[in-house]
């Protein structure tokens, strides 16, 4: 089983701490949220890596070459020009059979092998991990009618949405609907699935999921990780 890893995101909105580290290196405790990553990945069955980065993010092919001891072959893939979050798989060798392409900043207790197994058995050429996330909205919402008059009143509601755990298992075909060098995300790639007669389907997962792409979810993410590392990498 293949794995292709995106590594190639600036970071932005977790500055000031990425203009130092690329994000995937970005610390939990004392590694790095790629190397948990790459630690599940091969825990789970995954047997090759390609992580694709930017010209800029050399640093992070530099630390796997010399820190990471995985026991499966990695190799890395370029972006010239910035690509999207799903473009690069374009650039990667042709898997053989059903792959993993995930984002690199991502801290999940995910078992990757249910998600490739919910692929296999529905025959979809990809299927998206997904995670309920509830979000607190800070003001009074006023819901009004067409003419102004208020209808109802909620005070500081929560808002339940299904979010993308930015982890996927796809089928080879899906690599036929990138364009040569075409910036393309996730979303948009798997909108054309679905345009092209694909099906597409979801996995909810009711574990642990952090997108550490952000402060706050970095910074609990690192006290959630310190306080039972194995809950990650033990199993």
């Amino acid at each position: 089983m293949h794995a292709i890893i995106m590594a190639g995101g600036r970071g932005t909105r977790l500055a000031p701490y990425t203009t130092v580290l690329p994000k995937p290196l970005m610390p939990l405790c004392d590694r790095p949220i790629l190397d948990v990553l790459m630690r599940q990945l091969v825990r789970d069955g995954v047997d090759e890596v390609t992580i694709s980065v930017s010209p800029l993010s050399g640093l992070i092919e530099t630390w796997v070459r010399h820190h990471g001891e995985y026991g499966v072959p990695v190799s890395f893939v370029y972006e010239d020009t910035p690509l999207g979050t799903a473009g690069a798989i374009r650039n990667v060798q042709r898997p053989a059979s059903t792959f993993l392409a995930l984002n690199g900043d991502v801290l999940t207790t995910l078992d990757f092998r249910d998600l490739v197994g919910r692929n296999r058995e529905t025959d979809a050429i990809a299927t998206m991990a997904t995670k309920r996330r509830t979000v607190d909205v800070e003001y009074g919402v006023v819901h009004t009618g067409g003419d102004g008059r208020i209808v109802r009143l909620e005070e500081k509601p929560q808002l339940s949405f299904m979010v993308s755990m930015g982890i996927y298992a796809m089928e080879p075909e899906i690599v036929d609907l990138i364009g040569e060098g075409e910036r393309i995300d996730f979303p948009d790639l798997l909108l054309r699935a679905i345009d092209a007669g694909h099906q597409v389907n979801t996995l909810e997962y009711e574990g642990y999921w952090r997108d550490i792409g952000n402060r706050d979810d970095y910074e609990a993410a690192i006290s959630e990780f310190e306080a039972d590392p194995d809950e990650f990498v033990g199993r």
